[in-house]
Parts: structure tokens; C-alpha cells; sequence
């Protein structure tokens, strides 16, 4: 399934994933506020049961975000600690 960016189901996914994480970006020592995308803490494509689950997304900067690209595996765990810690 491709990605609707205008889906309002996704667009609602986005927005309670920002909120949640007070709209700053929470890789550890970003803490950016500007150019915010919600990421899929476990892929879109390998877990279509998560996708609008706001515990498998975080919000990262375009910077974090894109540092991240290929390695997301690797930030798993990271991630969903950070977003266990948020959702307290």
C-alpha cells in the first residue's frame, strides 16, 4: 500500500505523534522544534498493523531524520523507549 500523505487518518496520526512529544524533535541532544516529520518507529511497509498506532511513531527533525535513513533498525529500541517515557 502507498503512502496517502493526505489521508486524514495518517494526517491525524501525525498530529497526536507531534503533539505527544510536545512538537520538538526527540532524538537525544536534538531537541529541534522546526521541520518536524513523524517517523514510523517500525516500518510502514513491514508493519501495516502499527501504522496509525501513535506508540510506533516519533517525531525527529528533517536533520535526525534523515540521518537515520537505512539505519532505523538500529534506533529501534531507542525510539520506543523514548516514546514509553512520553506517553507516562
Amino acid at each position: 500500500m502507498k503512502r496517502n500523505y493526505d489521508d486524514p487518518q495518517y494526517k491525524a496520526w501525525r498530529q497526536a505523534v507531534r503533539k505527544r512529544d510536545k512538537n520538538t524533535c526527540q532524538m537525544p541532544k536534538c531537541k529541534c522544534k522546526k521541520r518536524l516529520q513523524a517517523h514510523h518507529i517500525k516500518k510502514w511497509s513491514s508493519a501495516s498493523m502499527l501504522r496509525y498506532d501513535v506508540n510506533n511513531g516519533i517525531t525527529l527533525c528533517r536533520t535526525c531524520h534523515d540521518s537515520i535513513n537505512g539505519k532505523e533498525h538500529l534506533y529501534e529500541s531507542l525510539f520506543m523507549e523514548i516514546v514509553r517515557k512520553n506517553g507516562r
